[in-house]
């Protein structure tokens, strides 16, 4: 009878830090959403902007969010869905318009990514490779970051990050269940899914294929300064980046996030043993690789194929999904395995990115933030687009991020006698790697399905992997890529 009291007590406490933070998300939107008007941002061509009040509406809610999403008051998908109802409430933007963004293509994309991921576990795939790939890489548990790390980062490269994750997630969690620990947070834990988040995005910048924002930006580009960058101009320009950060990263986990055990002993007898037991691959392990290996070869060829360009990716990578269920893979059950919290989570990040684009407030913050640094050397400007971009794709769409501050930069540019080429390719650098919230990118979302860590902690190790990343654009825009023929200034 005193357990079940105790235990009544214990559910019962309240914690105070959760409530302090939630008034402290309200607090700062009442604040920012009732203040007076504020000055308007002038770019350095004497053009203004002004912040409307649904601006100051926009910039209220993004505080909100961020401080709720940080601190994890309430579950993430829950502070998703307060950013369309706070948009509606105070009419700072329509309610139709507010919650259709949470279905938005990108969002599907990720749903279908996700069904990717869970098709591989139904099906065994995920432990059989899981299980080839610890017979190769042995028993110590820093060569098990190094094989799960290279293998994410090469498979960026020829699809997008967000499948990336979705299908390595599962293989990770059959590699972590045979480190002993259940399901207890461990080092070895958070660096491995953690690590798999950053190294998703350190991959994508390296091709096209990556991520969305390589094309739109460099479309965008060709728009403003009427030069193309070539899909393998890029290419050269990314690959030491991506695979740098990717080595950084597993010294970054290795420091930071040791795993307790240096070897697991045992673990290549075990996992040779366990891949036996599976037997042969199965038909529908076989069917299961044919539906999406198509999809992503559809989805690759589209940057080459004329005909295909038109076709939008994630009508593509959703017939994968419609096809699991033709197929009898998948059947209604699977339907609850879902992580419908982590929808929501990229539900409520699109809309209140389109919320800061469509109501001025990203631009005003843009122009604000870059006039600042209209008299600063090249070297400094170049940091300072790098340096908000990385911040703003951390909460809006890494797309509208570049999006926002391109224009702005490229305006400055030529009186700082600065390259375009470098502004582009710097911001593309750091908008591939937001590593301070959930929101910035889906791997990061993903990762955190495995319960391994929490928000406030991915935000702290975020800190020092953005100021990594920072160091490591500034040495290739000072020192790498002039060196490998990339112009940074101009007469």
């Amino acid at each position: 009878m005193s357990n079940d009291i105790a235990s009544a007590d214990q559910k019962s406490t309240i914690n105070w830090t959760k409530i302090i933070f939630l008034l402290v998300g309200v607090f700062l939107f009442i604040i920012v959403y009732t203040s007076s008007s504020w000055p308007d941002a002038v770019d350095p061509m004497g053009e203004h902007f002004a912040l409307s009040k649904e601006a100051k509406g926009a910039l209220a809610v993004f505080l909100l969010a961020g401080t709720w999403w940080v601190f994890e008051v309430v579950p993430i998908g829950v502070t998703s869905l307060a950013i369309g109802v706070l948009q509606a409430m105070f009419l700072i933007r329509p309610a139709k318009v507010a919650f259709t963004d949470f279905m938005v293509p990108s969002v599907m994309f990720i749903f279908a990514s996700i069904v990717i991921g869970l098709v591989f576990t139904k099906v065994g795939l995920t432990k059989r490779l899981a299980y080839k790939m610890l017979i190769i890489v042995g028993e110590k548990t820093s060569m098990i970051y190094l094989g799960c790390f290279v293998v994410t980062a090469a498979l960026t490269h020829i699809m997008a990050h967000t499948a990336v994750a979705a299908t390595i997630y599962p293989l990770l969690l059959s590699i972590y269940a045979l480190y002993g620990e259940g399901n207890k947070q461990t080092k070895f834990g958070k660096g491995l899914f953690m690590g798999m988040a950053y190294v998703a995005g350190a991959g994508s910048i390296v091709t096209l294929l990556g991520a969305a924002r390589g094309a739109v930006a460099i479309g965008f580009y060709n728009d403003v300064v009427g030069k193309n960058i070539s899909f393998f101009e890029l290419s050269y320009y990314m690959f030491p980046i991506g695979w740098l950060m990717t080595f950084l990263f597993w010294g970054f986990f290795m420091v930071f996030m040791k795993p307790e055990k240096k070897v697991i002993p045992g673990l290549r007898e075990k996992a040779k043993q366990l891949n036996s037991e599976l037997g042969s691959i199965t038909k529908k392990e076989i069917l299961a690789m044919v539906i999406v290996f198509s999809c992503i070869l559809v989805m690759s060829l589209r940057s080459f194929v004329p005909i295909l360009q038109p076709i939008n990716k994630t009508a593509i990578i959703l017939v994968s999904t419609i096809l699991f269920f033709i197929t009898g893979i998948l059947d209604v059950d699977d339907r609850e395995d879902i992580p419908w919290n982590i929808i929501l989570l990229f539900g409520g990040a699109m809309s209140i990115g389109f919320c800061l684009w469509d109501t001025g407030a990203a631009k005003w913050l843009a122009v604000n933030w870059l006039a600042m640094f209209q008299e600063a050397s090249w070297f400094v400007f170049v940091m300072s687009i790098a340096f908000f971009v990385m911040m703003m794709t951390n909460f809006i769409m890494n797309v509208a991020a570049i999006a926002i501050s391109l224009p702005v930069a490229l305006v400055i540019a030529p009186y700082l006698h600065v390259a375009p080429e470098v502004i582009l390719f710097a911001s593309l650098v750091t908008a591939g790697m937001p590593f301070l919230l959930l929101v910035g990118a889906a791997p990061n979302a993903i990762a955190y399905d495995s319960k391994m860590f929490t928000t406030g902690e991915f935000f702290l190790y975020g800190i020092p992997a953005s100021i990594m990343l920072m160091a490591v654009v500034a040495f290739a825009v000072y020192v790498l890529w002039p060196m490998m023929g990339m112009p940074v200034v101009t007469p």
